[in-house]
């Protein structure tokens, strides 16, 4: 009888470890491990502090390849990228890429470390009203010139995407410049005049449908660029090249015809892989919409360059991160036509039919964190064989990004050159 009652208590015991086993093991929610996930990061002007900062310098440290994904046109974001150089500049960084056409970064390049640096982009950007996109911003050039100081005389910009919508007429001067024959010569002379005409309507209406690159017709193109292939150069016949592919992919955005968003992604990439095959050892930041730097399918089913450059690391044997980086609230800004300051609206992630992930980031927010602290949410530790309970748009950010950091507010910033009085 002594056995049996021994028998019944160790199986008694039994059961109560393995109740109290399953109540431990018991899977935690998502806002739950997402609450683990996140860290604060204190952004200042001159670094990070806080425990994300410390997941964020690891990261960074470790990889030849730091992408951050960005909502744009904020004076935050930029700041924040300004920081990332200084982590970056110890163990060399010798490029960042943007979301701007190789031409237009040329100039940028041109003036970034003079003195008078932003009067001039300035000047540049009234005498060529919407030549190129984002790198307009004053904030975005005083990253660049940041970034510029810190990584030294070797650091240069690397311009991926199309040129914008303005650009037409410095591309003909560029063309000018380079000495074409007289065909080439005649041919450009006229469409820079046509190209003058367009720009003053343009300024006028303050629609992009005005300017030049979308108004020229095919048959005035296929002139020229009969004449340029004759006696243009290859300079000539590059940036000619460029403005038709530029053109190509506006027209195709605009009519909703054709696959715009995957013949730009192929653009970024060849231009990227040309840089590369240039510069193998390079290490590289690059900053672009959050779209652009999924690995993987991004929301728009593309393929873009983030997928590439993370696919690209991987072939090399090297390490990449990539970063989301965008605000909870705030005031955003955008374009506003030509010519125009920036359109500035308020926005709120966190409420409403506008919300999103960073509304989840935001509940999870440690309970004493400092109101202006961000916050890193490392979504490596939130992967698994797994993911069916979470929504879509959590798969493809886990899958898609490295990190997540969003900051409590974004504020606007300014354009350089001059503004049309209306």
């Amino acid at each position: 009888m002594r056995l049996k009652s021994i028998g019944a208590a160790l199986s008694l015991a039994c059961l109560c470890v393995a109740s109290a086993y399953a109540q431990t093991a018991a899977p935690l929610t998502f806002a739950d491990r997402l609450a683990q996930a996140g860290s604060p990061l204190t952004v200042r002007p001159d670094g990070f502090s806080g425990p994300g900062a410390a997941i964020l310098s690891e990261a960074v440290g470790a990889s030849r390849y730091v992408l951050i994904g960005e909502s744009h046109f904020s004076r935050e974001i930029p700041a924040f990228t300004t920081n990332i150089c200084r982590l970056m500049a110890p163990g060399g960084l010798t490029a960042m890429a943007v979301e701007t056409g190789p031409e237009a970064a040329g100039a940028v390049n041109a003036r970034m470390r003079a003195p008078d640096r932003e009067q001039q982009i300035s000047d540049f950007m009234t005498a060529y009203p919407d030549v190129m996109a984002f790198l307009n911003s004053r904030a975005e050039g005083q990253t660049v010139a940041d970034c510029a100081a810190v990584a030294g005389p070797g650091f240069t910009l690397w311009g991926l995407d199309q040129e914008f919508l303005g650009v037409s007429g410095y591309l003909f001067n560029q063309m000018l410049a380079s000495g074409p024959g007289p065909l080439a010569r005649a041919q450009i002379e006229a469409l820079a005049k046509q190209e003058q005409t367009a720009v003053q309507a343009a300024l006028a209406s303050g629609s992009p449908m005005d300017l030049f690159l979308l108004k020229v017709t095919d048959a005035t193109l296929d002139a020229a660029g009969n004449a340029i292939n004759q006696d243009g150069g290859d300079r000539a016949k590059a940036l000619f090249a460029a403005l038709r592919e530029t053109r190509a992919i506006y027209q195709s955005s605009q009519s909703g015809r054709g696959d715009s968003n995957g013949r730009r992604a192929r653009l970024m990439k060849r231009t990227l892989a040309a840089h590369l095959a240039e510069a193998p050892q390079a290490r590289v930041l690059m900053k672009f919409g959050a779209y652009h730097l999924y690995k993987g399918y991004n929301p728009l089913g593309q393929r873009d360059v983030g997928n590439f450059v993370a696919e690209h690391a991987d072939g090399q044997g090297v390490t990449s991160v990539s970063l989301m980086v965008g605000g909870a609230k705030g005031v955003n800004a955008g374009y506003n036509g030509v010519g125009r300051p920036m359109k500035v609206y308020d926005f709120d992630a966190t409420t409403g039919k506008d919300s999103d992930w960073r509304k989840d980031v935001m509940l999870a927010r440690p309970s004493g964190m400092a109101p202006g602290d961000w916050i890193l949410v490392d979504l490596r530790r939130l992967r698994s064989k797994n993911m069916d309970d979470l929504t879509p748009e959590w798969r493809e950010l886990i899958r898609g990004y490295d990190l997540a950091v969003v900051a409590p507010e974004l504020s606007p910033s300014t354009k350089l050159g001059a503004d049309v009085a209306l």
